[in-house]
C-alpha cells in the first residue's frame, strides 16, 4: 500500500492535469480551437488572442486549479493514510505532465505556465507569491509572456534551494522548469529575431467557432 497509493495519487494528477481548459472553455463559449490560431497553444494566453477576456481568465483559472487542488488534496488528506511532502510533489508534477500531455486531447497540451504556477502555490504559497511576483515584473516591463514565464521557470527552484530547502519540492520544481524552458523553445528563437507576439495582442484567425474564416482569394470576373 506504501508504493501503490503514491502510485495512484500520482495517476489522479495526470488525469486532472490532462483537462485542457482552453479547448474546454473555448468550445463552451463558441470560440474556435485555440490550437488553430495564434502560437497553436492551449493555453490562457493564445485564448487571450481571440479578444475573449473571460475565456482567458477563466482558462487561467481552472489551469491553475487543476495543478492547485490535487497537490492541497494530499497535503490535507494525505497524511492520515501516509502520503507526505513527497507525494504531494509528485502529484503536483504528474499534473503538470498531464498539461504537457494531455491524455484526453492526444497527448497535444500546452506549455504548463499556470498550472506550475498552481503547483507552486500548492507546494509553497510564499514561493508562489516570490514566482508570481517575478512574472508580473518581467511582464510588465517587456509586455512578452512567454519571457516572464521561462525566468520565473528559471528563479522558482533557486528560490526554494535558497530560501527554503532541498527536498522532493525542489526536485519537482527543477524538472518542471526545465520543461517549461523547453516547450518555449520556439518563443525563445522568436524573442532573439524579435519577432515574439506580446501580450494583449490578437491572432487573425482567432474568430468564433460558428463562423469559419472566409477565403480572402477572390476570383477575377472575366
Amino acid at each position: 500500500m506504501q508504493t501503490v497509493l503514491p502510485l495512484l495519487a500520482a495517476l489522479v494528477g495526470y488525469l486532472v492535469g490532462s483537462l485542457s481548459f482552453a479547448v474546454i472553455v473555448s468550445r463552451a463559449m463558441g470560440l474556435s480551437d485555440p490550437r488553430s490560431y495564434g502560437s497553436g497553444n492551449p493555453g490562457a494566453t493564445n485564448v487571450l488572442r481571440s479578444g475573449n477576456k473571460a475565456a482567458a481568465i477563466l482558462t487561467l483559472v481552472f489551469d491553475a486549479l487543476k495543478g492547485y487542488l490535487p497537490v492541497l488534496a494530499v497535503l490535507i488528506w494525505g497524511p492520515r493514510y501516509g502520503l507526505g511532502e513527497g507525494t504531494a510533489a509528485l502529484v503536483g508534477l504528474t499534473a503538470f505532465l498531464g498539461h504537457l500531455w494531455p491524455v484526453f486531447f492526444r497527448f497535444q497540451g500546452g506549455k504548463g505556465v499556470a498550472t506550475a504556477a498552481g503547483v507552486i502555490f500548492g507546494l509553497n504559497p510564499l514561493l508562489g507569491v516570490a514566482t508570481l511576483a517575478t512574472w508580473l515584473i518581467i511582464a510588465w516591463f517587456s509586455r512578452y509572456s512567454s519571457l516572464a514565464a521561462i525566468v520565473s521557470a528559471a528563479f522558482a527552484p533557486m528560490y526554494q534551494l535558497l530560501i527554503w530547502e532541498a527536498g522532493p519540492a525542489a526536485l519537482a520544481l527543477i524538472i518542471m522548469g526545465l520543461l517549461l524552458v523547453w516547450r518555449h523553445s520556439a518563443n525563445i528563437k522568436k524573442l532573439l529575431a524579435g519577432t515574439e507576439s506580446k501580450l494583449g495582442h490578437k491572432a487573425e484567425k482567432a474568430v468564433p467557432a460558428s463562423h469559419p474564416v472566409k477565403s480572402t482569394k477572390h476570383r477575377k470576373k472575366a
